[in-house]
């Protein structure tokens, strides 16, 4: 679950963290009240979930209240990537000395949480990493044991900080890790975090993210923030060809179907499952040289009509000349009804299915009836004997234009 730059430094400032005097708005008259109570130049930010916000006009600086109200009232109409802003943020503009960047996130690799503090804030953190990596610390540390204090000021000591700034952003660091430890968070990421002239700290902008399955666990704090159940925060805009599929998928309770392709932009279509074997048979087809279109996943004996519409949806990506339907291991999927579906896929869509069906290799229930209808449409199939990386091969050759 993401979470919007406001309740994200609530969250930040429920942890003991310094903030500034900020206040949200839905309406520009409220706007211009927290501005007049801030007192001072303010800065006006959309609230949105997406970036890009500056670029769009999204952000706009204040002298006075009523220069705060008016900027409200453009901000609040102002869509930004597709998305009407949920309000806006009155901050003060504050005077600062330096920025720096605090975060912690999940490293799915480790299996651990990563602390990362740079003092070069405000800007992108990868950026940092990439042109100044000497400027960014790091350290892991455990979910299941005690959090110390210690381990904070480590990293933030590896990138040549000592002193009394040491001392002031150690504690900070650690309420961080802290917080991203009990809220179950993803990502916890304070940026900028600001030096003021006077050389206290605080933090000018947050951005968190909750683990999905972590929010009946966390329903206090949802209900703190005044998130309900109905709210819910799409981190992600499906495409066209994935709200497709999921509307197939749930026209029908027979089986299941998933259909992904953010990222994907090959000419070899995927109707593949089996057990988690997507990403197997995904990576079957690049270790042969293949561009998968899309990602999938097709099982539970699903209807024809339901293996048919995502075979459909595939095939008309665009880019998309054949299809390969696979699945990894011997599964209870009724091989004849996957074949129908596939093969009425490509009828219905003018195709030969001897010349748009790659390969098909399904092991599994009722396999010779299966069979028998690929043969009689003369779809290269095959059966378990066949690995299959072989069966990927055969695919990527036959997309190729090579003889298999």
């Amino acid at each position: 679950m993401r979470f919007y730059e406001y309740e994200s430094r609530q969250i930040v400032e429920r942890a003991g963290i310094p903030v500034t005097k900020y206040g949200f708005a839905t309406d520009a008259e409220t706007a211009k009240s927290i501005a007049a109570d801030i007192g001072g130049d303010t800065v006006i930010k959309s609230q949105v979930l997406t970036g890009g916000r500056m670029k769009a006009g999204g952000v706009k600086f204040a002298s006075t209240p009523e220069e705060a109200e008016g900027h409200a009232r453009e901000i609040l109409q102002l869509e930004i990537n597709g998305h009407m802003p949920r309000g806006v943020l009155v901050d003060p503009k504050a005077s600062v000395k330096q920025e720096y960047y605090a975060g912690v996130v999940w490293d799915g690799t480790r299996k651990q949480p990563m602390m990362l503090f740079s003092d070069m804030g405000g800007i992108d953190i990868e950026e940092v990493a990439e042109k100044h990596p000497g400027h960014v610390g790091r350290g892991h540390f455990s979910n299941l044991r005690p959090f110390s204090d210690f381990q904070a000021k480590q990293v933030i000591a590896s990138v040549g900080i000592t002193g009394s700034a040491l001392n002031r952003l150690t504690p900070i660091l650690a309420k961080l890790a802290r917080l991203f430890q009990e809220n179950d968070m993803t990502l916890a990421e304070i940026n900028p975090l600001a030096e003021l002239e006077d050389g206290t700290f605080v933090a000018l902008d947050a951005h968190m993210e909750m683990e999905e399955e972590a929010t009946g666990r966390q329903k206090p704090l949802l209900k703190e923030l005044g998130i309900g159940d109905e709210d819910v925060r799409e981190a992600y805009e499906p495409s066209d060809f994935e709200r497709n599929v999921a509307a197939i998928d749930a026209a029908d309770h027979r089986g299941v179907i998933q259909g992904k392709d953010a990222g994907f932009h090959g000419d070899l279509g995927l109707v593949i499952g089996a057990g988690g074997g997507s990403l197997t048979l995904t990576d079957a087809v690049r270790s042969q040289g293949g561009k998968p279109a899309n990602y999938s996943e097709i099982g539970g004996n699903p209807s024809v009509a339901k293996a048919c519409g995502l075979a459909k949806e595939v095939l008309q990506k665009d880019g998309v000349e054949k299809i390969a339907v696979m699945m990894s291991i011997v599964s209870n999927t009724r091989v004849d009804i996957v074949a129908r579906g596939v093969i009425k896929a490509c009828v219905e869509l003018g195709k030969d299915p001897a010349q748009t069906i790659a390969i098909f290799r399904i092991p599994g229930a009722w396999e010779e009836e299966g069979f028998k209808i690929l043969d009689k449409y003369g779809v290269e199939y095959c059966d378990r004997s066949v690995s299959m990386h072989e069966a990927a091969r055969r695919a990527v050759e036959k997309i190729q234009g090579v003889a298999a």
